[in-house]
């Protein structure tokens, strides 16, 4: 029985043991409309749900739908009858009720009648309803939540007051009917209103009878939700019958879009067979053409055009031709799928005749392939002195291209000795490559001349162009000894100044690398934490400034080889390149440098003479912070000592140790503003950025800790005596006894923790007198009469 979901809730509607309404108070009206919206099918309706299914005829008229046919008599055990059948007919839906017998129907028990009515409702109208693997309640309740879910100020979360204003009930209306509710009208505010508007067109134009009032909705907390669900499963009913006829139309629709598909493929087919069978007969004529070409060029053509056949215009065929195929395939194959005839294509369109043609454009094509080949190796044969002739042309004219104007300028006017001995080398090189190409001059004179000798058609242009090279090669030989001469010349007229340049660029490289490097150690960020570190880049930056003057020394030695260079070059007519063969380093670099670093030597002194200042307040700061760090922890130390022999050498009344210790304690208060005082001195040393302190140990953590625990442990003690003089009042131990258990207390705890661990405590008990027996250890001692004759 528990493993049906309808089940248990049939059981917790009988004995009302479940939810917050009992089967007494059910919904007669909504049950009694529910009832009706299906008997009036018959031609009939009942009045009172617990007399008119007494007799059992309108119940089997009610299942009359499903299956059972009732008895007409009018006598008791008919009516018995009836309603066993109708109880029999609910079972085999695997329904099982409990304590419900056809007596009680008959008898007109209003209670087990209403929880027969309602297990019907559950098994007829719920149970079978299902969205998205989830069934009867659950499924209701999502469909609910699925058809809402676009609508404001609705959230279907339950079957009670989530339908209490209304709109739920019109926006599942408006989602399948849109046409016969105005939703964005509704108002939150107004759920009368609402609820009205959803019963009044569910009545009238979806066939739902009204089988709950809005008054009772609005004016109670919670709503009841069984009424609620089985009003609101006729929705579903009424709706997931037009949702089926739109998925048969769907069904319907895709199959006639299967095959209009179908139809257009065979179209599509019929066409591409058709065109690709065109370009194969007029490509076949082309390719049995044999006409043959004079010069090798336009043979080249031929084959040009062959290759853009084979790479640009057949490519396309071939994808047509296995799209084709595979159309063709596809075809056949959802034809067959949908018990459809086979697709037949018209006649010299089939696959095979496609195949045939194709096979044929393929011959045609290897023959014309082959003969374009035989073709261009025989011109080739009769063109291969010119063909060597102008290679070999082209190959020496691309060489002399430029050597005329090469050979004429005058660049070694304004070079520097290097360069012109890298344009002599250079030069010989030229020399070496020339007369290697003596060879390929004359070679190119014997072709011209075997050429003529053969009377080849395009001797003229032979001729001229083997004139024209003899012509050119002569002047180069005349123009390349007129350089060499030039560059010798030049050679020896600046090799007089070579040295002064090497030797300049010998010292302006250290020198300049000097300057730099004093550039930098002038420019550098310096990062100091005490006097001393300070104080040793100052002695090493007035170091630096003892070599200044022999440094200026070097300078001006340096600025003189560059003008004993000037008036060399002066003195001759020679013509000085921009820069220094040998070194980057210009005399204006090497001035400008010297004035920007000794512009840096002052800024470097104010600098660190400004962080010896810090330093030395920082110092300061240090010393300060020191001697009161030092104080105070010495003072927290002795207070913290003084507590501690307090608490064991207590004299006097509990009542003068506690004034002894508040006094105490005042006097501690006192020092605070020595507490707050070393608090600004460690502000100052945190602004500073001051992170060690050689002067002393103390850290301002570690003294407030400790303040605090001083604090503490007054206050601590302070409470202790307090406790002992309320233990003394309330349990009515003397002052000695007070003393006694103090000054065992105070032997025993060996570490001074305030606490006795298991072995302590037994000895400060024996000490006091009492007996602990070893004999039985439970978690806790047991204890015998004190021979004081107190018991604890």
């Amino acid at each position: 029985e528990s493993s049906h979901p309808l089940c248990h809730q049939h059981r917790a509607a009988l004995t009302g043991s479940t939810g917050t309404h009992p089967i007494g108070s059910l919904p007669l009206a909504t049950f009694t409309a529910w009832c009706n919206s299906h008997l009036r099918k018959s031609g009939t309706q009942i009045e009172s749900i617990e007399e008119d299914f007494r007799d059992g005829l309108k119940l089997m008229l009610l299942l009359e739908t499903i299956s059972a046919k009732p008895e007409r008599g009018k006598m008791r055990v008919h009516r018995i009858n009836n309603v066993n059948k109708a109880l029999d007919f609910i079972a085999g839906k695997g329904v099982k009720l409990v304590s419900i017998g056809a007596e009680e129907i008959v008898d007109g028990n209003a209670k087990m009648t209403l929880g027969m009515i309602w297990t019907i409702i559950l098994r007829f109208a719920i149970q079978d309803i299902s969205v998205e693997e989830t069934s009867a309640k659950e499924g209701l309740l999502l469909w609910c939540q699925r058809k809402t879910a676009p609508y404001k100020n609705v959230n279907v979360q339950n079957f009670h007051i989530s339908w209490k204003d209304g709109l739920a009930f019109n926006a599942l209306i408006h989602r399948h009917r849109p046409d016969l509710i105005d939703y964005d009208s509704l108002r939150k505010d107004d759920p009368v209103t609402n609820l009205n508007n959803a019963f009044e067109v569910a009545e009238k134009h979806l066939d739902i009878p009204k089988m709950l009032d809005a008054e009772d909705i609005v004016g109670t907390l919670r709503p009841d939700e069984k009424a609620i669900m089985t009003y609101v499963s006729c929705f579903y009913h009424a709706f997931s019958g037009a949702q089926k006829a739109e998925t048969a139309a769907n069904r319907i629709c895709k199959v006639l879009a299967v095959n209009q598909e179908n139809e257009q493929m065979m179209e599509d087919y019929e066409k591409l067979a058709s065109e690709l069978l065109e370009w194969i007969r007029r490509t076949i004529p082309w390719l049995e053409n044999r006409t043959q070409e004079k010069t090798v060029t336009d043979m080249q053509a031929k084959q040009e055009d062959f290759r853009d056949y084979r790479c640009v215009h057949k490519p396309p065929k071939v994808q047509e031709k296995c799209q084709l195929e595979i159309s063709f395939n596809t075809l056949q194959t959802k034809l067959r799928l949908s018990n459809r005839p086979a697709f037949m294509p018209s006649e010299g369109r089939m696959v095979s005749d496609i195949n045939g043609a194709w096979y044929t454009l393929e011959g045609a094509e290897k023959g014309y392939e082959e003969w374009i080949l035989s073709e261009i190796r025989r011109l080739e044969r009769l063109e291969h002195l010119a063909e060597k002739f102008h290679q070999k042309s082209k190959i020496h004219e691309s060489w002399t291209d430029g050597k005329e104007a090469m050979l004429t300028q005058k660049d070694y006017e304004t070079c520097t000795l290097s360069e012109v001995k890298a344009l002599l080398r250079k030069h010989e090189a030229f020399e070496s490559d020339l007369a290697a190409h003596q060879d390929r001059v004359e070679q190119i004179a014997a072709i011209a001349q075997e050429l003529n000798e053969l009377d080849y058609y395009d001797s003229a242009s032979v001729n001229a162009r083997c004139q024209k090279i003899c012509d050119q090669w002569d002047s180069l030989g005349a123009l390349t000894q007129n350089r060499k001469e030039s560059l010798e010349r030049t050679e020896k007229q600046l090799e007089s100044i070579d040295e002064l340049y090497l030797e300049y660029a010998k010292r302006a490289a250290p020198f300049n690398n000097w300057m730099e490097g004093a550039m930098e150690d002038l420019q550098d960020m310096f990062i100091v934490h005490n006097i001393e570190e300070i104080q040793g880049l100052i002695t090493a930056h007035e170091q630096f400034k003892s070599t200044l003057a022999e440094a200026n020394k070097e300078r001006e030695a340096i600025q003189a080889i560059q003008a004993e260079v000037q008036k060399i070059a002066q003195s001759n007519g020679i013509k000085l390149s921009a820069a220094n063969p040998y070194t980057t380093i210009t005399p204006q670099s090497i001035d400008s440098k010297w004035e920007k670093a000794m512009g840096m030597v002052p800024l470097r002194d104010t600098a660190l003479q400004e962080e010896l200042n810090k330093q030395n307040n920082n110092d300061s700061l240090r010393a300060k912070f020191a001697t009161q760090a030092n104080t105070v922890g010495a003072y927290i130390q002795a207070k913290m000592e003084e507590i501690g022999r307090i608490s064991i050498e207590m004299n006097g009344t509990l009542e003068d140790q506690l004034t002894n210790l508040r006094d105490y304690q005042t006097s501690i208060m006192s020092y605070m503003p020595e507490i707050n005082t070393l608090e600004g001195s460690h502000q100052l040393i945190q602004e500073a950025l001051i992170f060690d302190n050689q002067y002393t140990s103390y850290t301002m953590e570690h003294l407030r800790v400790g303040w605090e625990q001083l604090l503490t442990t007054i206050a601590r003690t302070i409470n202790e005596v307090e406790n002992q003089i309320l233990t003394r009042d309330a349990k009515g131990i003397s002052q000695e006894q007070l003393y006694e258990y103090r000054a065992s207390f105070n032997h025993f705890d060996k570490d001074h923790s305030g606490a006795l661990v298991a072995e302590e405590f037994k000895a400060c008990l024996i000490s006091l007198g009492y007996d602990v027996e070893n004999n039985k250890q439970v978690g806790s001692a047991a204890w015998a009469e004190p021979r004081g004759g107190v018991r604890l």
